[in-house]
Protein backbone atom coordinates (compact mmCIF):
# COMPACT_ATOMS: atom_id res chain seq x y z
CA UNK A 1 0.00 0.00 0.00
CA UNK A 2 1.15 3.47 -1.13
CA UNK A 3 1.99 5.95 2.01
CA UNK A 4 0.65 9.42 1.30
CA UNK A 5 3.26 12.09 1.59
CA UNK A 6 1.07 15.24 1.11
CA UNK A 7 4.17 17.75 1.88
CA UNK A 8 6.11 15.85 -1.36
CA UNK A 9 3.04 15.21 -3.54
CA UNK A 10 2.14 19.38 -3.08
CA UNK A 11 5.58 20.23 -4.74
CA UNK A 12 6.39 22.53 -1.51
CA UNK A 13 10.51 23.64 -1.59
CA UNK A 14 12.85 26.25 -0.60
CA UNK A 15 12.33 29.74 -2.64
CA UNK A 16 13.66 32.16 -1.05
CA UNK A 17 13.25 35.90 -0.93
CA UNK A 18 15.62 38.83 -1.50
CA UNK A 19 17.07 37.30 -4.88
CA UNK A 20 17.43 40.53 -6.46
CA UNK A 21 19.44 41.77 -3.61
CA UNK A 22 21.54 38.89 -3.60
CA UNK A 23 21.97 38.87 -7.11
CA UNK A 24 23.57 42.16 -7.16
CA UNK A 25 25.87 41.35 -4.44
CA UNK A 26 26.86 38.17 -6.21
CA UNK A 27 28.10 40.79 -9.30
CA UNK A 28 29.19 44.12 -7.53
CA UNK A 29 30.88 42.07 -4.90
CA UNK A 30 33.07 39.83 -7.70
CA UNK A 31 33.52 43.34 -9.65
CA UNK A 32 35.11 44.51 -6.15
CA UNK A 33 37.45 41.58 -5.68
CA UNK A 34 38.61 41.53 -9.41
CA UNK A 35 36.58 38.73 -10.38
CA UNK A 36 34.99 39.85 -14.06
CA UNK A 37 34.01 36.73 -14.81
CA UNK A 38 32.18 35.48 -11.79
CA UNK A 39 30.53 39.04 -12.50
CA UNK A 40 29.37 38.11 -15.73
CA UNK A 41 27.92 34.87 -14.58
CA UNK A 42 25.87 36.63 -12.22
CA UNK A 43 24.77 39.41 -14.71
CA UNK A 44 23.75 36.82 -17.07
CA UNK A 45 22.02 34.50 -14.43
CA UNK A 46 18.53 34.48 -14.73
CA UNK A 47 18.71 34.51 -18.54
CA UNK A 48 21.65 31.88 -19.20
CA UNK A 49 21.96 29.69 -16.42
CA UNK A 50 25.28 28.53 -14.77
CA UNK A 51 26.74 28.19 -18.54
CA UNK A 52 29.05 31.32 -18.56
CA UNK A 53 32.33 29.90 -17.23
CA UNK A 54 34.68 30.74 -14.76
CA UNK A 55 38.08 30.41 -13.23
CA UNK A 56 39.49 29.10 -10.74
CA UNK A 57 40.12 29.91 -7.60
CA UNK A 58 36.84 29.41 -6.81
CA UNK A 59 35.06 33.06 -5.37
CA UNK A 60 32.65 32.00 -1.86
CA UNK A 61 30.68 35.18 -0.88
CA UNK A 62 28.23 35.03 1.98
CA UNK A 63 25.94 37.75 1.66
CA UNK A 64 23.67 38.81 4.60
CA UNK A 65 20.45 41.38 3.68
CA UNK A 66 19.31 43.00 6.88
CA UNK A 67 16.53 44.98 6.96
CA UNK A 68 13.20 45.25 7.81
CA UNK A 69 12.67 41.61 6.95
CA UNK A 70 16.45 39.84 6.60
CA UNK A 71 18.18 36.87 5.10
CA UNK A 72 21.66 35.50 4.61
CA UNK A 73 22.62 33.75 1.50
CA UNK A 74 25.74 31.31 0.51
CA UNK A 75 27.29 32.55 -2.81
CA UNK A 76 29.54 30.28 -5.01
CA UNK A 77 31.08 31.38 -8.25
CA UNK A 78 28.07 34.18 -8.71
CA UNK A 79 24.95 31.08 -7.59
CA UNK A 80 23.30 30.81 -4.44
CA UNK A 81 23.69 27.41 -2.99
CA UNK A 82 21.64 28.44 -0.15
CA UNK A 83 19.53 31.16 1.82
CA UNK A 84 18.28 31.19 4.97
CA UNK A 85 14.16 31.61 3.86
CA UNK A 86 12.55 28.95 2.88
CA UNK A 87 8.98 28.36 1.48
CA UNK A 88 7.90 31.49 3.11
CA UNK A 89 9.64 34.59 4.33
CA UNK A 90 8.90 33.55 7.88
CA UNK A 91 12.03 30.99 8.43
CA UNK A 92 15.37 31.74 8.75
CA UNK A 93 16.17 35.50 10.83
CA UNK A 94 14.05 37.00 13.10
CA UNK A 95 12.04 39.71 10.93
CA UNK A 96 10.47 43.10 11.78
CA UNK A 97 7.29 41.12 12.92
CA UNK A 98 7.55 37.70 11.52
CA UNK A 99 8.13 35.20 13.46
CA UNK A 100 11.59 33.44 11.43
CA UNK A 101 12.60 29.76 12.38
CA UNK A 102 10.00 27.99 14.39
CA UNK A 103 9.83 24.72 15.86
CA UNK A 104 6.98 23.28 13.40
CA UNK A 105 4.94 22.07 16.81
CA UNK A 106 4.69 25.21 18.32
CA UNK A 107 2.00 26.65 16.21
CA UNK A 108 -0.44 23.52 17.60
CA UNK A 109 0.75 24.13 20.98
CA UNK A 110 0.20 27.87 20.60
CA UNK A 111 -3.38 27.06 19.29
CA UNK A 112 -4.16 24.94 22.13
CA UNK A 113 -3.06 26.58 25.36
CA UNK A 114 -4.23 30.27 23.74
CA UNK A 115 -7.52 28.40 22.24
CA UNK A 116 -6.50 30.58 18.50
CA UNK A 117 -8.18 29.51 15.13
CA UNK A 118 -5.43 28.29 12.55
CA UNK A 119 -6.39 31.79 11.30
CA UNK A 120 -5.88 33.61 14.43
CA UNK A 121 -2.44 31.62 14.86
CA UNK A 122 -1.13 32.17 11.47
CA UNK A 123 -2.33 35.89 12.02
CA UNK A 124 -0.03 36.17 14.88
CA UNK A 125 2.76 34.74 13.67
CA UNK A 126 2.98 36.90 10.82
CA UNK A 127 2.18 40.17 11.86
CA UNK A 128 3.04 40.30 15.79
CA UNK A 129 5.70 38.57 16.47
CA UNK A 130 9.98 38.62 15.52
CA UNK A 131 11.86 41.47 16.65
CA UNK A 132 8.38 43.49 17.43
CA UNK A 133 7.44 40.42 20.53
CA UNK A 134 11.29 40.22 21.52
CA UNK A 135 11.81 43.60 21.87
CA UNK A 136 8.23 44.09 23.50
CA UNK A 137 6.49 46.51 21.18
CA UNK A 138 9.62 48.00 18.91
CA UNK A 139 9.54 46.61 15.22
CA UNK A 140 12.24 50.14 14.27
CA UNK A 141 15.92 48.41 14.43
CA UNK A 142 16.80 51.97 15.10
CA UNK A 143 13.54 51.88 18.08
CA UNK A 144 15.67 48.61 19.64
CA UNK A 145 19.00 49.50 19.50
CA UNK A 146 18.11 53.46 21.25
CA UNK A 147 16.04 51.21 23.51
CA UNK A 148 18.74 48.78 24.51
CA UNK A 149 21.08 51.41 24.97
CA UNK A 150 19.16 52.79 27.51
CA UNK A 151 19.16 49.58 29.50
CA UNK A 152 15.66 47.97 28.28
CA UNK A 153 16.19 44.26 29.27
CA UNK A 154 13.46 43.06 25.98
CA UNK A 155 15.16 45.37 23.32
CA UNK A 156 18.58 43.84 24.23
CA UNK A 157 16.79 40.50 23.93
CA UNK A 158 15.84 41.23 20.36
CA UNK A 159 19.13 42.59 19.00
CA UNK A 160 21.15 39.09 21.10
CA UNK A 161 18.37 36.82 19.25
CA UNK A 162 19.05 38.41 16.18
CA UNK A 163 22.56 38.46 16.02
CA UNK A 164 23.11 34.99 16.95
CA UNK A 165 20.67 34.02 14.19
CA UNK A 166 22.62 35.92 11.80
CA UNK A 167 26.24 34.66 12.84
CA UNK A 168 24.27 31.24 12.84
CA UNK A 169 23.32 31.36 9.08
CA UNK A 170 26.99 32.78 8.75
CA UNK A 171 28.19 29.66 9.81
CA UNK A 172 26.51 27.31 8.02
CA UNK A 173 27.24 28.92 4.94
CA UNK A 174 30.90 29.40 5.98
CA UNK A 175 31.48 25.59 6.13
CA UNK A 176 28.94 24.91 2.99
CA UNK A 177 31.36 27.04 1.43
CA UNK A 178 34.53 25.55 2.65
CA UNK A 179 35.70 29.39 3.16
CA UNK A 180 34.54 32.64 2.54
CA UNK A 181 36.10 35.26 0.53
CA UNK A 182 33.72 37.77 1.39
CA UNK A 183 31.39 38.36 3.73
CA UNK A 184 28.97 41.50 2.60
CA UNK A 185 26.52 43.71 4.41
CA UNK A 186 23.60 45.07 2.77
CA UNK A 187 20.06 46.45 3.09
CA UNK A 188 19.35 48.98 5.78
CA UNK A 189 20.26 47.51 8.74
CA UNK A 190 23.45 45.95 7.39
CA UNK A 191 24.35 49.19 5.26
CA UNK A 192 23.43 51.71 8.48
CA UNK A 193 24.56 49.93 11.56
CA UNK A 194 28.13 49.77 12.56
CA UNK A 195 27.08 48.18 15.96
CA UNK A 196 25.68 45.15 14.50
CA UNK A 197 28.16 44.73 11.94
CA UNK A 198 30.78 44.33 14.94
CA UNK A 199 28.64 42.08 17.16
CA UNK A 200 27.88 39.80 14.45
CA UNK A 201 32.24 39.75 13.54
CA UNK A 202 32.93 40.01 16.95
CA UNK A 203 35.29 37.04 18.01
CA UNK A 204 35.51 35.71 14.31
CA UNK A 205 39.27 36.15 14.16
CA UNK A 206 40.28 32.44 13.85
CA UNK A 207 37.86 32.42 10.98
CA UNK A 208 39.69 35.16 9.42
CA UNK A 209 36.82 37.69 9.64
CA UNK A 210 38.78 40.81 11.71
CA UNK A 211 36.75 44.18 11.47
CA UNK A 212 38.97 47.62 11.30
CA UNK A 213 36.58 49.29 14.12
CA UNK A 214 37.53 52.71 12.50
CA UNK A 215 36.37 52.22 9.20
CA UNK A 216 33.48 49.99 10.32
CA UNK A 217 32.13 52.79 12.88
CA UNK A 218 32.60 55.46 9.73
CA UNK A 219 30.99 53.59 7.31
CA UNK A 220 27.17 54.62 7.11
CA UNK A 221 25.23 53.76 3.92
CA UNK A 222 27.88 53.77 1.04
CA UNK A 223 29.96 51.06 0.02
CA UNK A 224 33.40 50.43 1.69
CA UNK A 225 35.83 47.96 2.81
CA UNK A 226 35.42 47.47 6.68
CA UNK A 227 37.42 44.68 7.25
CA UNK A 228 40.80 44.66 9.05
CA UNK A 229 44.66 44.61 7.12
CA UNK A 230 44.82 40.92 9.08
CA UNK A 231 41.18 40.00 7.96
CA UNK A 232 41.65 37.18 5.51
CA UNK A 233 37.71 37.29 4.69
CA UNK A 234 37.24 40.80 2.57
CA UNK A 235 34.04 42.17 5.25
CA UNK A 236 32.48 44.63 2.71
CA UNK A 237 29.44 47.34 2.97
CA UNK A 238 27.67 47.41 -0.72
CA UNK A 239 24.21 49.35 -0.66
CA UNK A 240 21.74 47.28 -2.77
CA UNK A 241 19.86 48.06 -5.91
CA UNK A 242 17.25 45.52 -6.23
CA UNK A 243 15.62 48.18 -8.52
CA UNK A 244 18.47 48.35 -11.20
CA UNK A 245 18.72 44.49 -11.29
CA UNK A 246 15.19 44.59 -12.08
CA UNK A 247 15.05 47.25 -14.63
CA UNK A 248 18.62 45.42 -15.96
CA UNK A 249 16.21 42.32 -16.08
CA UNK A 250 13.67 43.32 -18.15
CA UNK A 251 16.09 44.81 -20.74
CA UNK A 252 17.72 41.85 -21.19
CA UNK A 253 14.78 39.65 -21.38
CA UNK A 254 13.21 41.89 -23.72
CA UNK A 255 16.73 42.25 -26.02
CA UNK A 256 17.22 38.33 -25.79
CA UNK A 257 13.61 38.24 -27.12
CA UNK A 258 14.12 40.83 -29.77
CA UNK A 259 11.18 42.94 -28.75
CA UNK A 260 13.82 46.00 -28.14
CA UNK A 261 16.96 46.91 -30.29
CA UNK A 262 20.25 46.61 -27.80
CA UNK A 263 21.35 49.83 -29.64
CA UNK A 264 17.82 51.71 -28.77
CA UNK A 265 19.16 54.95 -26.98
CA UNK A 266 16.09 55.19 -25.43
CA UNK A 267 16.78 51.94 -23.41
CA UNK A 268 19.36 52.91 -21.24
CA UNK A 269 20.64 52.63 -17.16
CA UNK A 270 23.70 53.66 -15.31
CA UNK A 271 25.99 51.22 -14.40
CA UNK A 272 27.98 51.71 -10.80
CA UNK A 273 31.81 51.90 -10.70
CA UNK A 274 33.30 48.65 -11.18
CA UNK A 275 36.74 49.67 -10.49
CA UNK A 276 37.79 47.33 -7.44
CA UNK A 277 38.04 48.32 -4.06
CA UNK A 278 41.37 49.07 -2.26
CA UNK A 279 41.53 48.04 1.28
CA UNK A 280 42.21 51.50 2.09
Amino acid sequence: MRCRMPWYDSRSSTLGFHGASHKFIAERSAELLGRDDVADRARKLYLDGETTSVRKPDLRVISCHLGGSSSITGILNGVAVGTSMGLSPQSGLPQNNRVGDLDSFALPFLMRSAGLTLEEAEKLIVQRVGLEALSGGYNDFRDIETQAAQGNARAQLALDVFVHQARHWIGSFYLQLNDADALVFTAGIGENSSALRAAICANLDRLGIVLDREKNESTRGNEAIIGGENSATRVIVIPTNEELVVAREVKRFLEKNNVVSSRNPKVQHSAPNTQPLSRR
